[in-house]
């Protein structure tokens, strides 16, 4: 029996509203998948930025804008081949059985990393070349970073303990410096990327998410630098760092 909050007549009512905005709306109208692409990144984030927020309203109200951009793609594809809302739903659900024989097969009791492990080997005989190809270029650089490791490390690429990590981070920092004292430039840029690269594996062994971890951070930045706008008596240009400093840690106190 299917529980009661994933019955929707208010999905076949979005489906609806679909139908009739691609109709008579000039701007649904005009629409395509390429064109609806970036707004999708732009609504995925303002998902992540409630998220962030532990804010349930805006959680689900950001869902259902989402929600709005799967319909219109759907509604799309119907245009063009066929394809309607139940298709996209059936190869979902043959996937999701696919990759959890564990469930639906064998009734093994796996741990979650060996459900992760087996979840990438069932994806290769899906017909992937290699387990990093399901991420996608386009993830902004941090996020890529941790599922490209997260992947490797599922098939055992990995360091086996967080100090080994943190060595090699250190390793990376001093390499960092060599190319520094060097002044080269592309070889400073390399280096520093191998800075970050190595800080999100950290990140990743202590099991924090470093976009979540930057953002809050760059969130308690703006706060503290609007303190100081906010009570400086003088134009920012004109004060010292000393005197700007000054008011920063007093933002700290707040």
């Amino acid at each position: 029996m299917v529980a009661k909050e994933y019955r929707s007549i208010e999905f076949e009512r979005l489906c609806e509203i679909m139908d009739t905005l691609r109709e008579k709306c000039p701007w649904d109208k005009k629409q395509t998948l390429k064109s609806l692409s970036h707004l999708t990144i732009e609504e995925i984030y303002e998902l992540y930025d409630a998220i962030a927020e532990e804010n349930s309203d805006h959680i689900s109200e950001e869902i259902g804008d989402i929600m709005l951009h799967l319909v219109f793609y759907i509604k799309i594809l119907n245009e063009k081949n066929g394809t309607t809302v139940n298709d996209v739903l059936k190869k979902l659900n043959d996937k999701l059985i696919f990759r959890h024989p564990h469930v639906y097969e064998n009734q093994k009791d796996l741990t979650e990393e060996a459900v992760k492990k087996n979840w990438e080997q069932l994806k290769l005989k899906e017909g992937r070349k290699s387990i990093l190809q399901g991420v996608p270029n386009a993830l902004p650089a941090i996020i890529k970073a941790y599922r490209m490791q997260e992947k490797a490390a599922q098939v055992g690429f990995d360091w086996p303990n967080y100090q080994d990590v943190y060595d090699k981070f250190q390793e990376e920092i001093h390499e960092l410096n060599e190319a520094i004292d060097l002044q080269n430039k592309d070889e400073i840029e390399n280096e520093f990327g191998d800075v970050l690269f190595s800080l999100i594996n950290m990140a990743r062994h202590l099991k924090i998410d470093p976009e979540m971890a930057l953002q809050k951070t760059n969130n308690k930045f703006k706060k503290r630098f609007e303190f100081i706008e906010d009570h400086a008596e003088k134009p920012l240009n004109e004060m010292s760092l000393n005197e700007m400093d000054i008011l920063w840690n007093q933002a700290k106190t707040i």
